[in-house]
């Protein structure tokens, strides 16, 4: 056995020793990060800490997010796999690029791969603490935004998901975000991240669904410009129709004068026109 092998096997077992005597819920979250740090987040006696933490606190939500992050290592992997004809793929440039035996660039992306069984245990995780605390944000963001990886080039699970949150959102529940209330413009903010993930990801799928919920969010929060940014973003880069997306910039300026992304985009088109001109 090596000696950094063994130094890890130790360093385990003195944090699962050590587990036994937290008198707190802040001594055990310190103990984790610091095997984390040592292991990873699925390595040797991590398990067996979270199970003690939960056990001694089960109405704190950390030790769930550690469990999560558990099985979520368990199951992922990464690989570099060879996209030939594209530039990027889910919304990342390529890690490296090769010449095949032509002389042609091949692009190589690395892109995540996933144990269904440990995922669909993540997953569990997840679905426990939202029956358990259906207002805490931290919960439904992590949901969406691992099903938007999960999926990769269509999301449609995610998007049910975010849709699903969004509707709710009308009936204004007492949000929670990490256990702190949450007021209706945080709620925005989470919503519109969440949705700003369909479009990263680039694919005609993803970006019908970024129209999809953009427009469901412009509807729900009509004073919120960054949503209507959002439809002109779709038409400017999903669509390339120009037209259209400055149409929606310029509705966007009435809500907000100050708006930088529809005062940015609307110069890009408007240069974009002047140089075609010539």
């Amino acid at each position: 056995m090596s000696m950094k092998r063994l130094l890890i096997i130790v360093a385990a077992m003195a944090a699962c020793a050590a587990a036994a005597a937290q008198t707190t819920t802040e001594e055990f979250q310190a103990r984790y990060e610091r095997l984390v740090r040592n292991v990873g987040y699925s390595g040797v006696g991590v398990e067996t800490l979270i199970d003690r933490w939960e056990e001694a606190f089960p109405d704190d939500a950390n030790p769930y997010l550690a469990r999560f992050n558990y099985f979520m290592d368990k199951s992922m992997h990464t690989e570099v796999v060879s996209k030939p004809g594209l530039r990027k793929y889910l919304g990342k440039a390529p890690a490296l690029t090769l010449k095949d035996p032509d002389g042609t660039d091949v692009p190589f992306f690395e892109e995540n791969f996933y144990d269904e069984v440990y995922f669909g245990e993540a997953m569990r995780v997840l679905d426990g603490r939202i029956a358990v605390q259906p207002n805490e944000l931290r919960w439904h963001y992590t949901k969406i935004s691992t099903l938007t990886d999960f999926e990769k080039e269509s999301p449609d699970m995610a998007a049910a998901e975010l849709r699903s949150l969004i509707n709710r959102g009308t009936s204004h529940p007492a949000w929670t975000l990490d256990g702190a209330p949450a007021d209706e413009a945080t709620f925005q903010q989470c919503v519109g991240e969440l949705c700003a993930n369909f479009f990263k990801t680039g694919t005609d799928a993803s970006y019908e669904f970024f129209r999809e919920i953009s427009e469901l969010l412009s509807k729900r929060y009509p004073d919120n410009p960054a949503f209507i940014d959002n439809i002109g973003s779709y038409w400017q880069v999903a669509k390339g129709n120009d037209k259209q997306a400055a149409k929606y910039y310029k509705k966007a300026l009435k809500l907000d004068p100050n708006d930088y992304a529809a005062t940015r985009n609307l110069q890009i088109i408007e240069k974009k026109q002047a140089t075609a001109k010539k």
